[in-house]
């Protein structure tokens, strides 16, 4: 049994599936780890890092896939539409692992099934406790809720701290978190760390309690809940968004930043400030739109663009994890380590059918996608043996 890792080829992308330090749990699994030359430079882990922990280097990205059984990347074609050029390289029945936007781009699963691969969406493993250690979508998005509050501390024209100074008192910037998700947690944290007001808003009263406990403030809605399956925001009403912008329009008009989060899978980011929102906000403020790459929570965003706008800058960037490609790295690679010791048992890849995550998780298999929650968003008839069953 050979694990593989090769090289990322999405645009701007230095992240590595697997980093030196995981080598080593893998190898007990009884597989040898196959590295393609170079795969970890770009986030600071050179070829001897993995040597040294008992990975091989291939010569090419070519003799990884000839040799893997399983292939671990950070974005496999699904995700990487450059990435056409790798489906030559599949092999019937070969693993791979990776994130495959597997509930947006139909046409690149399509192809990916064709090939006979059995893919492992990281996108999907289920929110549960027992696969907590595998869901990259959280770790990643740990790492975007930080970048987006030391993008803000750095662009916006003021301190963030309150400071007592000869010349006078520093006012603390005012930060309004949109969503606490996982990113918007973070976001919070990382702003009450750096000095700032945070407030913040979610469509799940529950979140409030965990807003408090990092210090920020909730600003509640007078809407009921609105949690979907796995823990994630269900996609609101046209009457609940319009009472969350009116309420939302009122703190964001008081607020010196705004860092927006909200999110639903599958789906395209909800508009939820509008561009009279903006107008109403005060010269000098900004906006950090983490939704940039699904759309924008913010009506005026454009993807890695910066947006100025009656004296408010937009920011909307998008793979914030690819710039903190050493951390985001070794977070993502611990979570693919945990999924491979589920499927890899003493060098041979065994699959559990009655195993949740794994099900839960296989998105392609003998030639067709075989997700059942997927199908169904594709709008394809359900399969008689749906992995995910």
């Amino acid at each position: 049994m050979v694990v593989g890792v090769v090289k990322e080829t999405f645009p701007g992308e230095r992240r590595v599936g697997l980093v030196p330090a995981v080598i080593p749990a893998i190898l007990k699994t009884g597989a040898e780890v196959l590295v393609d030359a170079g795969a970890g430079v770009e986030a600071g882990f050179p070829d001897e890092q993995y040597r040294e922990k008992g990975a091989r280097i291939a010569r090419d990205r070519g003799e990884v896939f000839a040799a893997a059984d399983v292939v671990c990347m950070v974005r496999t074609y699904g995700a990487n539409p450059g990435g056409a050029g790798d489906l030559e390289l599949y092999r019937q029945d070969q693993t791979i692992i990776g994130l495959s936007e597997p509930l947006t781009e139909l046409a690149p699963i399509e192809r990916l099934a064709q090939t006979g691969v059995r893919t492992f969406a990281l996108e999907l493993v289920p929110r549960i406790t027992r696969a907590q250690a595998m869901d990259v979508l959280s770790s990643q998005a740990t790492i975007g809720g930080y970048k987006a509050v030391a993008l803000a501390v750095d662009t916006l024209p003021k301190l963030f701290p309150m400071m007592m100074t000869a010349a006078g008192t520093i006012a603390p910037a005012k930060v309004f978190v949109v969503g606490a998700g996982v990113a918007g947690l973070q976001a919070i944290a990382s702003a009450k760390r750096a000095g700032a007001v945070v407030y913040a808003i979610d469509v799940r009263p529950e979140v409030k309690e965990q807003v408090e406990s990092l210090g920020g403030k909730f600003v509640e809605l007078p809407v009921k809940a609105a949690e979907g399956e796995g823990g994630y925001a269900r996609e609101q009403t046209a009457e609940e968004r319009a009472q969350q912008q009116q309420l939302m329009a009122d703190t964001v008009a008081e607020c010196d930043v705004v860092i927006t989060t909200a999110a639903v899978p599958g789906k395209r980011a909800p508009r939820l400030i509008t561009a009279e929102v903006v107008r109403r906000m005060r010269p000098g403020t900004l906006i950090v739109d983490m939704a940039a790459e699904r759309g924008g929570n913010c009506e005026l965003t454009k993807p890695d663009e910066v947006v100025k706008e009656n004296g408010v800058m937009i920011l909307g960037p998008t793979n914030m994890p690819a710039t903190i490609p050493q951390d985001a790295s070794r977070m993502f690679a611990k979570n693919v380590a945990n999924l491979l010791g589920l499927i890899i048992k003493e060098g041979v890849l065994t699959l559990d059918r009655a195993d949740e995550v794994i099900t839960g998780t296989m998105l392609t298999e003998h030639g067709d996608i075989v997700h059942a929650f997927a199908r169904e968003v594709f709008e394809l008839p359900p399969l008689e043996h749906a992995a995910s069953e």
